[in-house]
């Protein structure tokens, strides 16, 4: 139930909490009564009974502030909380016929813990409430008092040690039936912190010899055995990543107690902007890891906050006006010991600024939703007055075609949402939205101020909070396309920006222009004195700056430019100059693209590449994509994720985004915002040439095993431990495939938090068979496939690593979308391909050429007019060019795809099997949960004979056929190229009118 969160009179507001990270779910045990059944409905009397964690807080009193659903809040500063057992303090409220309440904390003296300003909402029975996580358990359970778990009675006794340290788990209950016996009501009973990622609970057996078990987080997240349960004697097991071990010692027995607090937090630095501080600092160290840190802030009205973050960065949010605050942090490990506090950081707000209200993620799973990418500064032009050529304008050949590279923008997009809505799509994949800079930025890959919206995509009206809005409103999705791994050759505002050697002689005068106190480069504001938006006063220098560590400053190198000027040392940003601080930036050409190197080393000259193991650059870097996360939008599409290392990505950078939001927009929000790299692999392996560490699949997974604390040293060692492990030892996941006819339960344990573009199915979908083998063929190499992003081309690549817009001919551009519709993954369509726009062009040449003959030419031209949607695929009126558009082959085609997709489950999140299916593109699919069970059998092209299904009635979707299986076998003709068959087990039959290929 999803309750309302109001903020209770005179209570403080407090500052951002971090939640801790949504993990991968995985499914509730086969236990009678399951997890997934509803509660008991409310008695007359209920009660909660609120544990409050207070190792990390160390505070002289605890009050427990709290309302009943529906009720009124207690005075504050509430009730006083009791001794409960080491490091927790409880207290039982009556909360009449409520099924609730809304809780806070404090320590009676003005220093509150209230959620960041949400408060905690819990529910009945015992509770915990540890370092911002809720859950379901009795921390205390058996903790020097007589046991109170329903046993069958004295007899055999079993002791379960349950092991943590790879789920993050702040609390584990043990749900277990003695042989013979009942189920322990769900969550079960809660087990006892033993060591560091050691829990333990004692179980009396009765005349039982053992007993099934599964165990939880109390927070619905379940380790189940994979669906099978766990089968757990008498005597002392241990279960650790799903490997039980039988009369196993004591895992807690020869471990010395952590009682080494962390080092202090260095370098604290709160910067204010608006009514919002962005706090960060450099990480602790310890000798068993820091797992958060806590933030305390005073000043203003409303109190003192503390805070729990899980990274270095806080944004600190929605604060008094003109305010003074002050910030201290101190560092927790593992067993809870915590740092003396930092040096204080200052910082005064400002004005509160006039912004859209900030959206909320649509929350769903990402695999309903078939996406549509649009280069924003491509599509659609909604305001002319933000166009803008750049430096390269002229030269590109761009104004001969009067065709500014920045020329759509985001109320170009908003006003053609109900076009692409229109064709059925319910996301849409925005190319990255912060402030460029460099000589050819339209596509926004050159990042340069990563906190700040580029004005020229903005517009009265029509800003990116409004396009998430309006996005929103129709029931799409916003996917922002964002980047980790480097800046423009410019550097980043904020964090490190170089100074360049220049001098305006009679030879460069043209290019440097003259500095201008005060005037800010945006890309937009034309400089008054240069008559250039692409100003650059604010990047050179004549004089030799202090401190400089650029080689031989100012010094001619003996070449000459192409029109023939002197060139200076210094004069242009590149990695072995010595012009980037080693801290920040590596100083390094890449050379092997499959090598260690590919993740320390510039790609292009225009792309700076972050020392991204550097604790200030993922501050800046986190602190910046927060900002968009609380906007609204419902995921991020990673740029260049492979030249990042798994262990930066799995440590810092996914589950920041996670506690982001799981902190602004809830837990289901947190599950389901969908992050998907872009891991190149530009070969048809299943492994990229044989180095795991450079395939994408390789980014789906945790960690297999500890590496240093040290970020940089943590790179190379999983670099060098997973290549020596080879393709051959790498996870493999069933999570994609049926277990016969039958769904099978998740496993997303040892889920990283990425999901990935299909690399190999986009190379090989030059033929969609192809496309189809190769794709299946690495699928038990992915955590999970079903959420693989599948395209056909983009703009980068065609099929086969080709340079060209994909140009198969329209019957292989249907066939290839029948196939990524019905088949596992999400279909994603790059804008136009659905009228075959710029088929066989260039995909980029630069400013070589016009973008106009290329494949990133503008498309505003072809959904010029109006468009009326009143659902997806429907279009109810249309005129002008946009009509035309309407009336193409592929539009009819993607149209009813998008329909038969959105009406059939399985299509959209099924799992799948070849499993006794003849045929070249046919498969089963399937997916089962809650009341939902659906199932079907789809042929691509070609003819197929399905056997072994379940007997009943299927009715094609296509075509209505309907046939009634008897004896396990379902024989389908072909129904010829690009048209399909999709066969649904008690479907309602056909979905949409025949189109130019489905009928």
């Amino acid at each position: 139930m999803r309750r309302s969160r109001t903020r209770p009179p005179g209570r403080p507001l407090a500052a951002a909490v971090a939640v801790g990270a949504v993990l991968g779910l995985v499914a509730a045990p086969s236990a009678t009564p399951s997890p997934a059944t509803e509660p008991v409905a409310a008695t007359a009397e209920n009660t909660a009974t609120v544990f409050y964690y207070t190792k990390t807080k160390n505070w002289d009193r605890y009050h427990l502030h709290y309302a009943p659903d529906g009720g009124s809040w207690s005075t504050v500063p509430g009730v006083a909380m009791e001794s409960a057992c080491t490091d927790w303090v409880k207290k039982t409220v009556a909360l009449g016929t409520a099924d609730g309440l809304l809780a806070t904390f404090n320590n009676g003296s003005g220093t509150w813990d209230n959620n960041s300003g949400k408060n905690y909402a819990l529910g009945t029975g015992a509770l915990t409430v540890k370092d911002g996580v809720v859950a379901h358990s009795d921390p205390c359970a058996g903790a020097g008092a007589e046991d109170p778990d329903p046993v069958p009675g004295d007899g055999n006794r079993a002791t379960v040690y349950y092991s943590t340290r790879t789920l993050g788990w702040s609390t584990a209950n043990l749900h277990y039936q003695p042989a013979g016996g009942s189920w322990t009501t769900v969550p079960g009973v809660g087990m006892r912190a033993a060591c560091a990622g050691w829990w333990k609970k004692d179980v009396d057996l009765g005349t039982s010899t053992s007993m099934r078990a599964a165990f939880n987080n109390g927070n619905g997240v379940w380790d189940n055995n994979g669906g099978a349960d766990y089968t757990l004697p008498a005597g002392v097991t241990t279960v650790t990543d799903r490997t039980v071990t039988e009369d196993a010692d004591d895992p807690c027995a020869d471990e010395v107690p952590d009682t080494q607090a962390p080092t202090v937090p260095t370098r604290v630095t709160a910067q204010a902007d608006g009514v919002s501080v962005v706090l960060t600092w450099e990480p602790s160290t310890d000798d068993t890891g820091v797992t958060r840190y806590q933030v305390t802030r005073t000043g203003g009205t409303r109190g003192d906050a503390v805070t729990d973050v899980g990274s270095t960065v806080l944004s600190d949010a929605n604060l008094e006006e003109r305010t003074a605050y002050t910030y201290t942090v101190r560092a927790v490990d593992a067993a809870g010991n915590i740092s003396p506090a930092s040096a204080a950081a200052r910082a005064t707000t400002g004005t509160r600024p006039p912004t859209p209200a900030a959206g909320t993620p649509l929350g769903t799973d990402p695999r309903k939703d078939p996406i549509y990418f649009v280069l924003t500064a491509r599509f659609n032009d909604g305001d002319s007055s933000n166009n803008r050529g750049g430096s390269q304008h002229e030269k590109s050949g761009n104004a001969a075609h009067d065709d500014p590279m920045f020329r759509g923008d985001f109320k170009g997009l908003v006003d053609k949402l109900g076009y692409i809505k229109g064709l059925g799509f319910s996301a849409v994949w925005i190319t990255p939205v912060v402030l460029n800079r460099s000589d050819y930025d339209h596509h926004g890959y050159h990042g340069w101020d990563f906190y700040q919206v580029d004005p020229r995509l903005e517009s009265a009206g029509a800003s990116y909070q409004d396009l998430i809005n309006a996005a929103h409103a129709k029931g799409m999705k916003i996917y922002q396309d964002v980047v980790y791994n480097h800046s423009s050759r410019w550097g980043a505002k904020g964090l490190f920006t170089p100074t360049v050697y220049g001098v305006r002689d009679a030879q460069w005068s043209w290019y440097y222009d003259e500095k201008q106190p005060g005037f800010a480069y945006d890309g937009l504001t034309v400089d008054p004195k240069s008559g250039k938006s692409y100003y650059n006063g604010d990047l050179w220098s004549t004089a030799e700056p202090t401190g400089n560590t650029c080689v031989n400053w100012g010094r001619p190198t003996g070449g000459k430019s192409p029109e023939g000027y002197t060139l200076y040392n210094c004069q242009w940003p590149s990695p072995t100059s010595g012009m980037f601080p080693k801290a920040l930036y590596h100083d390094c050409w890449i050379g092997n693209w499959e090598g260690e190197d590919s993740r320390s080393c510039w790609l292009h000259e225009d792309l700076a590449d972050f020392d991204t193991e550097n604790a200030q650059v993922q501050n800046y870097l986190i602190g910046a994509y927060n900002k968009y996360i609380d906007m609204g939008v419902d995921g991020f599409r990673v740029d260049t994720a492979v030249h990042i290392p798994r262990t930066t990505w799995n440590r810092r950078f996914l589950p920041a985004i996670q506690e982001r939001v799981a902190q602004r927009h809830g837990a289901e929000a947190a599950r389901n915002f969908f992050v998907f790299g872009e891991v190149a692999a530009f070969v048809n392996d299943k492994w990229n040439r044989g180095s795991v560490n450079h395939s994408a699949q390789f980014y789906t997974w945790k960690e297999r095993k500890e590496y240093s604390a040290d970020d940089e040293k943590a790179a190379l060692e999983m670099y060098d431990y997973e290549q020596r492990q080879g393709t051959g030892n790498q996870p493999t996941s069933a999570n994609a495939f049926l277990d016969g006819n039958t769904y099978r339960a998740p496993d997303h344990s040892r889920f990283s938090g990425m999901n990935v573009i299909d690399m190999r199915m986009h190379m090989n979908f030059g033929d969609a068979s192809n496309a189809f083998h190769n794709g299946k063929d690495s699928d038990d190499s992915y955590n999970d496939a079903t959420y693989n992003v599948v395209y056909v081309d983009s703009h980068d690549y065609g099929p086969n690593k080709s340079s060209e817009r994909y140009t198969g001919g329209t019957d292989a551009w249907a066939e290839n979308m029948s196939l990524m519709w019905t088949f596992r993954g999400i279909p994603t369509l790059y804008y136009g391909s659905e009228i075959e726009f710029q088929k066989g062009k260039k995909i980029d040449c630069g400013p070589s050429c016009p973008l106009a003959t290329t494949g990133r030419a503008y498309y505003g031209d072809h959904v010029a007019g109006t468009v009326t949607t009143s659902d997806f695929s429907r279009v109810d009126s249309a005129t002008g060019a946009v009509a035309t558009t309407l009336q193409q082959p592929l539009v009819k085609h993607v149209q009813r795809l998008n329909q038969i997709r959105r009406a059939v489950p399985a299509l959209q999140m099924g799992q799948y099997s070849t499993s006794g299916i003849s045929g070249d593109m046919a498969f089963k699919r399937r997916y089962t949960a809650g009341g939902t069970d659906s199932f079907a059998l789809v042929t691509v092209s070609g003819g197929a004979t399905f056997t072994g299904v379940p007997n009943g009635t299927y009715r094609d979707a296509v075509t209505g056929d309907v046939r009634t299986v008897s004896n396990g076998t379902l024989t389908v003709a072909a129904p010829g190229k690009g048209n399909l068959r999709v066969y649904v087990l008690n479907g309602t039959g056909k979905i949409g009118t025949d189109g130019p290929y489905l009928k």
